[in-house]
């Protein structure tokens, strides 16, 4: 599948946000600095943007928060307009749940796209049994582990060290010991904490 393979950092910069596409970007205050700078030569400055240019950089901005592509994030956009509710939240809701963003948020890798590969890899069990789908979304009460293997498990546990200092969303918990998680409700727009404002990406696409 296509992905993009150019450098990460480009993207964060060109949104004016930290995506946290890079591992070890999560609190680093020197890169922030660097994101008031849009990507290009001879110190390129953001122009002002039209009403649709801001709705588009809103889609652009979760499409590369959560590592999808544009005929993905629309299947997950439909899938929550069929849905009861904020179109918004319910589209945030769901890709919160995805398997990969799952991985990534019980700190088990430093950055999506590496949960991503961990899931594809089979290194990841749901209800003990092995999942290799990166959109895999969970639900209240699957039981998330690490495939016990000691390459595998170092890993882990690497990464949690270095990420010992970020919390574990709510809707979460983690047996750090076991290594065992568990889903305990389906996440909110609130825990995500996006630097998105999800109503703008609705009324892109309802036109």
């Amino acid at each position: 599948m296509a992905r993009y393979r150019g450098p990460v950092n480009r993207l964060s910069r060109r949104e004016g946000v930290n995506l946290m596409l890079k591992s070890g970007r999560r609190n680093d205050d020197k890169f922030r600095e660097r994101l008031e700078q849009p990507p290009g030569q001879h110190g390129a400055k953001r122009q002002k943007l039209s009403d649709y240019g801001v709705q588009l950089r809103e889609k652009q901005k979760m499409k590369r928060i959560y590592g999808l592509l544009e005929r993905q994030f629309r299947v997950f956009f439909q899938r929550a307009s069929r849905k009861r509710g904020a179109t918004g939240e319910i589209l945030t809701q769901m890709l919160e749940s995805r398997l990969d963003n799952v991985i990534y948020r019980l700190l088990f890798s430093g950055t999506r796209p590496e949960a991503r590969q961990m899931v594809s890899h089979g290194l990841i069990y749901v209800n003990g049994r092995p999942v290799n789908i990166p959109s895999y979304l969970v639900k209240p009460g699957d039981k998330i582990s690490p495939r016990n293997k000691e390459k595998n498990i170092k890993r882990i546990k690497e990464s949690l060290e270095k990420n010992q200092d970020i919390p574990i969303p709510e809707w979460l918990t983690l047996d750090k010991n076991k290594l065992e998680a568990k889903v305990e409700r389906l996440p909110l727009k609130a825990d995500a904490g996006l630097p998105v404002e999800e109503s703008l990406i609705v009324e892109l696409y309802s036109k």
